[in-house]
């Protein structure tokens, strides 16, 4: 058996090799004001109950349509099968986050509850609708191209377009959903935007350089990974919010408040997407428990396992061994041993651990909602997260 040790470490959720890529975060003050003790209640009510994201989402419905129908608008001169492969993946649709989150960072304008409106449409308009649009079909270019570079037949429990065509036809679809992304961006018409937009591209690159890097080995940090999972999820989080705010017009305190939102609440998304994979099933999934292990992407939950363990290298070696006995065509001993950790991890207190990380981030996140008037595009961005943490797939 692997094994197992409670786990009661700490780590510091505000260091990052990346730092000067990724935002500082706000000064917290000694005591809460009267406004964020406001917003930190309202959240701390939130995660104990159950959040339902259709309904987080109600105040942006209409726009979240309008982005949904320019993802799927195509020019009559591409190439057919290019255009039908790029409709479907569009229809296969998802959580729809980083749209929404821009969408009602918009809404963050001063007055009552029932005065938010996400779209936002004087002071954003087609703009907004543009960005939603570009940072969605950023994130689902960068999807495809991940499913090449993972040799992924499923996502979400239907097949990739990697599973029906070559690798070099996937990867110049996924390039094709990256021109249409920067084609959206451009559309907005704000030069800062663009530059917030072409960043953020340069980053989430970087990103997966230093994933394919990282793969494997064993000698990496918790830093290391803050540091990928920003690049990787948080930075085009952040990028939404912050552009919207930037549409929008609000002011410069405004707009940091909100990139660091976005910052923040990324790197939450990220972490519980990392232990759903150890805590999580086939079924709610999409995929198989412990991928991420299985391909040698080490996570905050492993990383905390294997720091508590009294002799680490043990199990490396066990990893190391199997990895190599699937490379020669026997992939069984690996996949039994990733499920053998699996378990192990569950067992062990490195989940709540990563949780607490989690909640962590999303303490900063909702420090930077306080600066905000009550409104329901506010309530929203505090229900989902707490959504983050409580979700299971």
């Amino acid at each position: 058996m692997v094994d197992q040790v409670q786990v009661g470490q700490s780590t510091n959720t505000e260091a990052s090799p990346f730092a000067q890529e990724r935002p500082r975060m706000t000064p917290r003050a000694g005591a809460l004001d009267a406004r964020e003790a406001v917003v930190q209640e309202r959240f701390r009510r939130a995660l104990l109950t159950p959040q339902d994201a259709p309904t987080l989402l109600e105040p942006v419905r209409a726009a979240l349509a309008q982005v949904e129908e320019k993802m799927k608008s195509v020019d009559a001169d591409v190439f057919a099968p290019l255009a039908n492969a790029f409709i479907e993946l569009i229809g296969q649709g998802g959580k729809r986050l980083r749209p929404a989150l821009a969408l009602l960072a918009a809404g963050l304008q001063d007055g009552g509850a029932a005065e938010c409106n996400g779209s936002n449409t004087e002071a954003g308009g087609d703009s907004l609708i543009a960005l939603a649009a570009a940072v969605e079909m950023l994130h689902t270019a960068t999807l495809v191209h991940d499913d090449v570079i993972d040799g992924a037949l499923l996502r979400r429990d239907a097949p990739t377009l990697n599973a029906s065509w070559s690798a070099g036809a996937t990867v110049l679809a996924g390039d094709y959903m990256f021109a249409r992304s920067a084609q959206f961006a451009a559309e907005t018409g704000s030069v800062r935007v663009i530059t917030i937009f072409s960043d953020t591209l340069r980053v989430i690159v970087d990103g997966e350089m230093r994933q394919l890097s990282d793969r494997n080995d064993f000698d990496q940090d918790r830093q290391a990974y803050y540091q990928r999972i920003y690049a990787k999820t948080a930075s085009l989080y952040s990028a939404a919010t912050e552009a919207a705010a930037v549409l929008v017009g609000l002011p410069p305190d405004r707009i940091q408040a909100l990139k660091f939102f976005g910052y923040q609440f990324g790197m939450a998304f990220q972490i519980v997407d990392d232990i759903l994979d150890f805590i999580g099933s086939d079924v709610t999934l999409g995929k198989p428990v412990g991928s991420d292990l299985r391909q040698g992407t080490l996570t905050l939950p492993f990383l905390y396992y294997l720091d508590d363990l009294p002799q680490p290298q043990k199990l490396v070696n066990r990893l190391l061994q199997a990895r190599a006995r699937a490379e020669t065509g026997d992939s069984r001993i690996l996949s039994a041993t990733v499920q053998e950790i699996v378990q192990a991890v569950r067992a062990s207190g490195a989940v709540e651990a990563a949780h607490q990380d989690a909640l962590g981030f999303l303490d900063q996140a909702v420090h930077n909602l306080a600066p905000f008037n009550d409104t329901l595009c506010q309530r929203s961005l505090l229900g989902l997260c707490a959504f983050v943490v409580q979700r299971s797939s």
